[in-house]
């Protein structure tokens, strides 16, 4: 077994399948905290699944296109969690 038959048969379903799990956690989530951390995870996912992407394709553009939403992922974050704290101080 090479690496392409590894990526394509055991990777890649692992990711697909984690993507239905959290995007099911995003939908139900009980509050606004769970859906912003599953929305965060799927990003998360997505940075892999392009990075396997990269990968089998061998061009390695893909990689700065992860870099760049892995960055926007970490900022929304960031926004999100300071909006949580101005949030408890005004209420």
């Amino acid at each position: 077994m090479n690496l392409y038959n590894f990526l394509y048969f055991f990777v890649l379903p692992i990711l697909s399948l984690s993507v239905m799990l959290v995007f099911v956690r995003f939908i139900k989530g009980p509050s606004i905290v769970d859906r912003v951390i599953a929305l965060d995870l799927l990003i998360t996912i997505g940075i892999a699944i392009i990075a396997v992407y990269s990968i089998i394709t061998n061009q390695s553009t893909f990689l700065d296109i992860a870099m760049i939403l892995a960055l926007i992922a970490f900022l929304g974050t960031v926004a999100f969690s300071y909006y949580l704290e101005k949030r408890e101080k005004n209420g």
